[in-house]
C-alpha cells in the first residue's frame, strides 16, 4: 500500500513501475527476467526479420534493483516482452486483479490468471477511477505492426497519466488537456530500429510534452533493452524540469 502523502512512482527497470495513488498501489508493466536472459529485440519471433539494431546485447541490460514489491493491482499497457515477460507470468498471483486492453484480455485469461479487467473505456478501483488513453507505438507501417498499445490516466485525489509506448502525437495532447494530470510518466529511451523512425519518445517528443502540460514530468523507460539507445545523460541535457530516476528511485508529487 502507498505509504507516502502525493501520487509517487517508483521505478523498478524499464517500464516497470510501482504507482500510489491515494492509498492505492498499481505495478504496471511488470518484466522479472533476471539480467542477460531475454534474446535482443530483433531475436523476438514477433519483430519482422527486415528490422535491425546496431545494439546486439542480449535483454534487461541491467539487473532489477533491491525493490519490496507490494502492490493491489496490476496494470499492462500491451504484451510486448518488455512490459510482460514469462518471469512476471510465474511470479504473480493468479488471483491479482489485472487491468489490460480488452485486444489482449483472453491471452491474460488463458495464462491463467482469474481476475482479468479489460478498460474499454473507464473503470474504478479502491477509489482510484482508470481511463485508459490512445497510444501509436512508432510512425507509418511500423506502427501499424506494433500495436496496439495504450495509456492509462489514474484520478484520485491527484491524477497520474502513464502514457505507455507511444511517440508525441495528437491523441497524447488531448489527453493531457482532457485530464489535465499532475504527474506524467512517460516511457522515453527512444527505442528504435536500424529502419524506420524511433518508436518511443525522445527529446523533443519529450519537451513536447514538458511544454503542453503544467504535470511533474517522469521519464522511464531508459537504458535497460538494446534498441532503447537514448541514454539518461543525453535526455538530462536536452530537457528543463523533467524527472529521469534511475532503476529503484522514488519520485512524489509534492503537495
Amino acid at each position: 500500500m502507498a505509504t507516502t502523502t502525493g501520487a509517487s512512482v517508483q521505478l523498478i527497470r524499464n517500464a516497470t513501475i510501482l504507482l500510489d495513488v491515494g492509498d492505492t498501489t498499481f505495478l504496471v508493466d511488470p518484466m522479472f527476467t533476471p539480467q542477460g536472459e531475454m534474446p535482443t529485440v530483433t531475436d523476438n519471433p514477433e519483430v519482422p526479420d527486415s528490422l535491425t539494431t546496431a545494439n546486439q546485447d542480449r535483454n534487461p541490460l541491467v539487473p532489477l534493483p533491491d525493490v519490496d514489491l507490494t502492490y493491489d493491482a496490476v496494470v499492462v499497457t500491451h504484451r510486448h516482452p518488455d512490459h510482460w515477460d514469462e518471469a512476471a507470468r510465474e511470479e504473480l498471483d493468479a488471483e491479482v486483479p489485472l487491468f489490460c486492453q480488452p485486444e489482449e484480455s483472453d491471452a491474460f485469461t488463458d495464462e491463467g490468471f482469474t481476475d482479468v479487467r479489460p478498460v474499454d473505456d473507464e473503470t474504478s478501483f479502491e477509489g482510484v477511477t482508470i481511463h485508459r488513453t490512445p497510444g501509436r507505438h512508432g510512425h507509418g507501417e511500423l506502427a501499424e505492426g506494433m500495436g496496439p498499445v495504450s495509456g492509462f490516466v489514474f484520478e484520485g485525489d491527484e491524477s497520474v497519466y502513464v502514457a505507455g509506448d507511444t511517440i508525441w502525437y495528437e491523441p497524447v495532447e488531448e489527453t493531457l488537456d482532457q485530464f489535465e494530470p499532475d504527474m506524467v510518466v512517460l516511457n522515453g529511451g527512444e527505442a528504435q530500429f536500424d529502419q524506420g523512425e524511433p518508436i518511443t519518445m525522445g527529446v523533443e517528443d519529450i519537451n513536447a510534452v514538458r511544454d503542453t502540460t503544467n504535470a511533474m514530468v517522469v521519464v522511464v523507460h531508459m537504458e535497460a533493452i538494446n534498441h532503447c539507445l537514448l541514454t539518461r545523460e543525453e535526455l538530462r541535457e536536452g530537457t528543463e524540469d523533467v524527472h529521469v530516476p534511475e532503476d529503484g528511485e522514488l519520485v512524489t508529487l509534492e503537495n
